[in-house]
């Protein structure tokens, strides 16, 4: 998808975290570098520069909420809440207005806690905000076998505005498809993503974890209905480079869909924090013990190129998604994860560093398990 003008012309320059926060963390532009670095590389996005999704004018990465709230995967207790509010504000500080979460976020009675949160912390914003609609929300609404007409599905949307304490959304989207195992299902729940654009409570229509054929297929359907369909998330890394993800990307490409790339850094395996002896606590650990010790190549090849660019392993890995033309939602639920992600923009690798890492990737024996939901 082609990136708008001011995009197109960004000043050549490096962004690290460290560098350009001041104490309060609001980040500090800097001066504009001599005209001979405007001529190096391509084009970079800084945080306050924006992409299109649609009608939507979006920071280049967004940040997933998926931990706010999850106890069996992440670890959340109610105790993070401060720290996750200073983590929405700092990331609103510096020109992240995207925000990831889903109706299924939250475990247990926690169910919804994402989103609650988000609606809680956007309603005491500290942030540059002049209205509710400058924070884009994207929240993915289950396709819950109970959701069987698209009057229910438009009720879902309803529950998740009042937890978000949201007129409208930016994102509505299907978290899954039912075309594996429900299809008769799948016809219902596309009407109602049809209805809550119709009734105004969604500003643009999404998908989350369909394949390029299924794609395909709603992107007519949703066409022929008059709403356009403007993105389409999927698990994408130099972890999940398989066939599928980017015949993906290309059907996205050719249609105008802008696909935004949840799990960037492999649940963490792509963050240099861990190895065989030091795993996550949690299911993690299960999968991490797999297809950890088969990421030696991809892992020392990420290490050296964040050497050479002063930049971290994550900062390169969410680079690299960017490179790929897609939006990446890195999860983040400490505040110096916001500053460590933030590093991710400013600058870009170089078309030898990207296809270095993605050499790399390939020799890695196992890749991240895809996500069960996703269709073909």
């Amino acid at each position: 998808m082609a990136l708008p003008p001011a995009s197109r012309t960004a000043p050549a320059m490096p962004f690290a975290s460290s560098q350009h926060h001041t104490a309060g963390g609001i980040l500090r532009r800097p001066s504009p570098p001599p005209a001979a670095a405007l001529r190096l590389g391509p084009p970079l996005f800084w945080p306050w520069q924006k992409v299109k999704v649609g009608p939507l004018s979006v920071s280049p990465m967004g940040f997933g909420t998926w931990a706010w709230g999850n106890q069996l995967l992440w670890g959340y207790q109610e105790s993070m809440d401060s720290e996750l509010q200073e983590c929405f504000n700092l990331a609103l500080k510096n020109g992240i207005n995207l925000f990831d979460t889903a109706d299924s976020y939250g475990t247990g009675r926690l169910n919804g806690q994402s989103e609650r949160l988000l609606g809680k912390f956007i309603g005491q914003s500290e942030g540059p905000m002049k209205s509710p609609d400058d924070v884009i929300v994207a929240t993915k609404f289950a396709a819950y076998p109970w959701r069987l007409t698209s009057g229910q599905f438009v009720s879902a949307c309803k529950s998740s505005l009042e937890r978000l304490q949201l007129d409208r959304l930016g994102i509505g989207q299907l978290h899954w498809s039912t075309a594996n195992y429900a299809p008769l299902q799948e016809r219902a729940l596309w009407d109602g993503l049809v209805e809550m654009h119709e009734k105004g409570l969604v500003r643009a229509v999404g998908v989350s974890n369909y394949g390029p054929k299924q794609l395909l297929k709603i992107h007519s359907y949703l066409a022929s209905r008059g709403v356009p369909l403007s993105s389409a998330q999927v698990q994408f890394s130099l972890l999940s480079m398989g066939d599928e993800q980017m015949e993906l990307k290309t059907v996205c490409d050719s249609l105008g869909i802008r696909l935004i790339a949840y799990s960037p850094l492999g649940l963490g395996m792509l963050t240099g924090k861990y190895n065989a002896s030091n795993l996550p606590n949690g299911p993690r650990s299960v999968l991490f013990r797999q297809i950890l010790p088969g990421l030696e190549s991809l892992l020392t090849c990420l290490r050296s190129i964040a050497e050479r660019k002063g930049k971290t392993m994550s900062q390169v890995a969410i680079n690299w998604c960017i490179c790929k033309g897609t939006i990446p939602i890195p999860g983040v639920k400490t505040v110096k994860h916001v500053e460590d992600n933030l590093g991710a923009l400013g600058w870009r690798l170089s078309p030898a560093e990207v296809s270095e890492l993605e050499a790399a990737a390939m020799e890695s024996p196992k890749k991240m398990v895809q996500n069960i939901f996703q269709t073909a």
